[in-house]
């Protein structure tokens, strides 16, 4: 069969220039790439065609020889044609972009730095602590496991009296770069050494202590100080009190969240604290003073007569301090008038005189307005007589 025209191939112009020619390269690349159309023959054949029109007009030599001869002023086997270039000179799909887009590496400025010290993982705990507690603050010791340096070889996963040596494969740089030959020339791409991890060195005789990681498994009592105002859901930091880091890299941070118990008698609502206190119907009827319970101690509290339930009295700055410390909130009383289930003889007699006292009252008062007003029970039975 006989070859398409390599400027048709690419869809561009004879007058294209190199960055067009390298755009256009690009797009159908990423098209018909095998990694991309996995089984497609007619893909792979593409590629291929592509690959090798663009072998061609991206060298300005093979470029003016085609322009002149066609594909006769050209020699296959010097790109190795069309049945030859196989799109194999790329290791995969990502490579393409590795070239083109720098990452990974080696032709386009990828680096060959050594690996360095990085900062050790962070760790969370999870704390519950008591109402009271969340309210001023406490200091609690927990015991929190992790990992740690090594004692015995101080880290460096090394015996006693031994050091890790450098790696004769990277030659102590921890990465190994290898030559691909591409469509625009011969490449390298850096990839972390196999042999020693990227670490640069070997350790021959490791710590018989850790096995040459250097690190141990091992659990730490920590002091930590809660501050006044905290809640569920308060996250603390400790910085440096996670993992050690790699390579003498700093610690990483511990941080500490926090859940409070429910109290028994309290809802916290902010920095405020609701209590739902109950009194009787004489309490509430006659007024009383009654000893209400706050986090700071008992408080006495006023109950005027003719109080009706669900009254909120507030007790100011009986709440929690704030996690600034800048406020308090109050104590909000919330009163619940408990009606008696349970009446002796002598209790229900007594509540007996006083509802026909109210009742004598309710007529006296009619008799007062000329009945002019009734009381409020005789208007409901009114309503509902129709």
């Amino acid at each position: 069969m006989a070859k398409r025209d390599y400027y048709e191939v690419l869809e561009i112009s004879k007058t294209a220039g190199e960055d067009e020619i390298k755009k256009a390269y690009r797009k159908l690349a990423r098209k018909y790439h095998p990694d991309v159309n996995p089984g497609d023959k007619k893909a792979e054949e593409k590629f291929k065609e592509v690959s090798e029109a663009y072998e061609i007009l991206s060298n300005p030599e093979k470029r003016s020889a085609y322009d002149q001869f066609g594909h006769a002023g050209t020699d296959p086997n010097g790109f190795g044609g069309a049945g030859g270039f196989g799109g194999g000179d790329f290791g995969g799909f990502g490579d393409i972009f590795d070239v083109f887009f720098g990452g990974g590496g080696g032709g386009f400025g990828g680096g060959r730095a050594r690996r360095g010290p990085t900062k050790g993982n962070d760790l969370r705990y999870d704390l519950v602590i008591e109402f009271e507690e969340a309210a001023f603050g406490v200091e609690k010791t927990i015991s929190l496991p992790r990992y740690e340096n090594c004692s015995k070889c101080k880290g460096t996963g090394a015996k006693e009296g031994t050091e890790a040596e450098t790696c004769g494969t990277c030659h102590g740089t921890g990465q190994v770069a290898h030559t691909q030959r591409t469509a625009f020339g011969h490449f390298q791409t850096v990839k972390p050494c196999s042999t020693c991890n990227g670490e640069g060195k070997i350790i021959k005789e490791p710590c018989t202590k850790c096995k040459g990681q250097g690190k141990v498994r091992a659990t730490k009592k920590l002091q930590v100080k809660i501050p006044a105002g905290v809640d569920s859901g308060s996250r603390l930091r400790m910085a440096g009190e996670g993992e050690p880091g790699e390579l003498g890299g700093p610690h990483g941070d511990l941080y500490i969240y926090i859940s409070v118990k429910p109290h028994e008698y309290f809802i916290r609502q902010g920095n405020d604290i609701i209590l739902e206190y109950p009194i009787n119907i004489v309490q509430a009827s006659i007024g009383t003073e009654v000893e209400i319970p706050t986090l700071e101690g008992p408080v006495k509290l006023k109950i005027p007569e003719g109080t009706q339930t669900g009254t909120v009295f507030r007790l100011r700055g009986k709440g929690i301090t704030s996690i600034k410390g800048f406020s308090k909130g109050d104590q909000h009383v919330q009163v619940k008038i408990i009606t008696p289930k349970h009446l002796t003889s002598e209790q229900k007699e007594l509540l007996q005189k006083l509802e026909k006292s109210f009742a004598e009252g309710q007529h006296t008062d009619q008799d007062e307005n000329d009945g002019k007003e009734k009381g409020f029970f005789e208007r409901v039975k009114d309503a509902f007589k129709g």
